[in-house]
């Protein structure tokens, strides 16, 4: 029986590589993702001021 060798996974270290991939690959869809949502709040304060200047809306309430 003192022959016989069990099967153990070897644990390595962290991988520098994968981590800077998965690092740099997670930060530019975060990023994306974020300048996307810029974009759409940068639309929808053009189309509120273009309104605004058109006439179509009034920010000023109107009395009764």
């Amino acid at each position: 029986m003192a022959g016989h060798r069990v099967a153990h996974a070897t644990l390595k270290g962290p991988s520098v590589v994968k981590e800077l991939i998965i690092g740099l690959a997670l930060g530019l869809a975060t990023g994306g993702l974020w300048k996307m949502h810029h974009w759409n709040e940068q639309r929808k304060t053009r189309a509120f001021y273009d309104l605004l200047e058109r006439g179509e809306i009034n920010v000023i309430a109107a009395e009764e």
